[in-house]
Parts: C-alpha cells; structure tokens; sequence
C-alpha cells in the first residue's frame, strides 16, 4: 500500500522549497538592477492581486501576492511584471528615464536578467558543496564486480575485473557514472568501451528495463546494465574542494536534466514526464517525508531546473530577453518593439500552452484521471 505524506505537509513542504528559490531568484535580480542604479517599482512574491505589502524609502513596494507560484521585480519603464519594455518610458524627463533598465546599457541588461538564473545554480552549488563536505562523495571506480546472469553485461561479455572507461563515447571514472548513464536510457542500445586483462576492447548491449515503484506509489523505469561495483570507496571532501564538487554535481543534475528534456521531445520518453507546480509540490511532501538532508538535496535539484527553464529561449522568460539582448549587441541596435511584442505574445501563448499540459500530466500524477475512469466504467 502506498503511502501519502499528506495534505498540509505537502503544502509545507511546497512553500519550503518554492518560497525561498522564488525569493533568492528575484532577489539575484533586485541586487543587479541596484548596482547599476536601475530604480526598482516592486518586488513580488507571486502573481495578481496584493495580498499585503510595504514601501521602502526607495519607493519598491515589497508584496506578497494571490497567487504564490512565482516571483518578480518590476523595474522602472517596464510595462508588466514580465519586464516587457514600455514604450512610455522615451516619454518620461530625463532623470527618470535615465533610471529605467532600458536605459543602461545592454551588457548590464543582460546582467541584471541573467542574475536571477546564475543565482539559482549558485544555491544548488553551494548546498551540494555542503553535502560534498559532510557526507564525503562516491568515488568507487568503474570495475566490474559482478555481473548479474541473462542480464545486458552478460550478454555483451563483460567480466567483473573489467574497468569500463566509457558509455557511446561518453567517459566513465566512477561506477556513479555508469549508473548514471543507464538508468535514463531503458531499453536503449550502447556501445560499451573497457579494459580486459590490460587491453581495451568494446562491445554491444542493449540495456535492461526495471520498472520500480517507490513508498509513495510513483512508478518509474531505468536502465540496468546488470553489474555491481567492488569494494566502495568514499572520499572526504575538504572546505576548498568543496565548491569544485559542487559544480561537479550541479553540472551533473543539469546534463541530466538536459537529456530528459531532449529524450522527452524525440519521443524517447512519454511526455507524460513533464510535471509542473502540482508535482513539484507532491514530490516535496514526497522528500520531506524521508527527512531534512532529503528535502535540502531535492532544494537542490529543483534551483538547477529553476535556473534551466529561465534561460530558455522563449520570450517572457530571462532567456527570451538575453537572446534579444545578444541580438541588439550584434546589430547595435534593439530589436524592432513590434517584434518584440508579437514575440513576447507568442511566448506567453507557449507558455500558458505547457501550463496547461503539466497541469493535466500533474492532475494525472494525482490519480485523477484514473479515479475518473474508474467512476464512469
């Protein structure tokens, strides 16, 4: 029987970890605009209606707002919390306008929207620079141990005292980087690179599928190779290599998240993958209920995507703005309002469009759909 942290909880857990990325994210780019003198209209936790709010002696109005889903700062000149230039902004006297974003200069533009991105992989290096320090890291090498009977490594000839030295081209060092590999890729074929008795050879495998299903009731299938590693090895991990580790991992967690992605859209993967708020909010309860570390770890994951998914190319995002920004610093000029516009709405078209995707996959996470289909048979 599976098991369910339950409603509060879940929402507990949803605001511990939404709240404080949404935060520190916009907070990335109040500090930016602040430094290059840009004057700041508001800074809100979520969207719409102000629940409640103050006004600092700079004239920011600090709110927290209805829906608690995101975040944004407002600077001056903008026409909404999307930060899409107004056009009014030419039309005000020149002390102010020399105060909006649009009027600095495009490279502290660009910093000032990439701040809330670059902040949010700063949080995850430094949480799993934390862990690095205080758990140690898994370096037990890429050695065959054993070889489980009838399995892909068995099939393909491996032999534990093998070292595998790399997966389709990509290099292996660790037995984590062999696991991390094939669990993303069931069923999926590899070209398998090792060393035998001193020798490097290769072979062919096509991966096993395990379909597991975890306390909570969530089902998922991995890639199994059918091997175990020899003796683990964990290494300590001191203050000043710590940060290394960090990037390390985040760089990790953020390739992983990039093949997911790119599996999903070439059909590897069923798009039913793709979550949004809802699931996120379920997996939190999910990790709170395993425990603090487990919940800081998925904190973590969640600042990585968070700062994925804003540097996308797609207009009404940060990447949207950085992408128009590296166009206005090779013509020299910004690109035309009435493209912009008709992009900004197209990306909010796309956007509102996969909301309501993940909504549907997140309602279906939740069994919705199944208990629908159970009522009307």
């Amino acid at each position: 029987m599976s098991q369910s942290p339950g409603f509060l909880l879940t929402i507990l857990a949803f605001a511990l970890v939404i709240g404080p990325l949404v935060f520190l994210h916009e907070l990335g780019h109040y500090l930016a605009g602040r430094m290059f003198g840009v004057k700041i209209d508001a800074f809100s936790i979520g969207f719409g209606k102000e629940l409640f709010g103050w006004t600092d002696r700079r004239g920011t109005r600090w709110k927290f707002s209805a829906l608690p889903l995101g975040g944004y700062v407002k600077f001056a000149g903008d026409m909404n919390a999307a930060s899409v230039p107004d056009p009014a902004w030419l039309e005000l006297p020149a002390a102010e306008r020399a105060r909006t974003l649009q009027a600095r200069p495009v490279w502290q533009r660009a910093i000032v929207v990439a701040a809330g991105p670059v902040t949010n992989f700063l949080i995850a290096i430094l949480i799993l620079a934390g862990f690095a320090m205080s758990y140690g890291v898994d370096r037990t090498p890429s050695v065959v141990g054993l070889v489980s009977p009838g399995s892909a490594a068995a099939k393909a000839g491996l032999q534990p005292g093998d070292r595998i030295t790399a997966l389709n081209g990509r290099a292996i060092t660790t037995f984590k980087d062999v696991f991390q590999y094939t669990v993303l890729r069931p069923a999926e074929a590899v070209r398998i690179d090792f060393i035998h008795a001193g020798r490097p050879e290769s072979c062919q495998a096509v991966l096993g599928v395990a379909t597991e299903r975890d306390r909570f009731g969530n089902e998922f299938k991995k890639g199994l190779l059918g091997i175990g590693p020899t003796a683990p090895v964990a290494a300590r991990v001191g203050m000043l290599e710590a940060p290394v580790v960090g990037i390390e991992m985040t760089g990790t967690i953020l390739r992983t998240t990039v093949e997911g992605l790119g599996q999903i859209l070439s059909g590897r993967r069923s798009v039913d993958e793709l979550g949004g708020p809802l699931r996120i909010a379920k997996a939190s309860g999910e990790q709170l209920t395993l425990g603090w570390p487990v919940l800081i770890f998925f904190i973590a994951g969640v600042s990585i995507n968070l700062g994925f998914i804003n540097l996308l190319p797609i207009p009404l995002l940060d990447g949207g703005h950085l992408f128009f920004y590296a166009i206005e610093a090779v013509q020299r000029k910004p690109v035309a309002p009435s493209v912009q516009e008709w992009a900004f709405r197209g990306g909010l078209a796309a956007i509102l469009a996969l909301m309501v995707m993940v909504t549907f996959n997140d309602l279906g996470a939740f069994g919705l759909w199944k208990t629908l289909a159970g009522l009307i048979g």
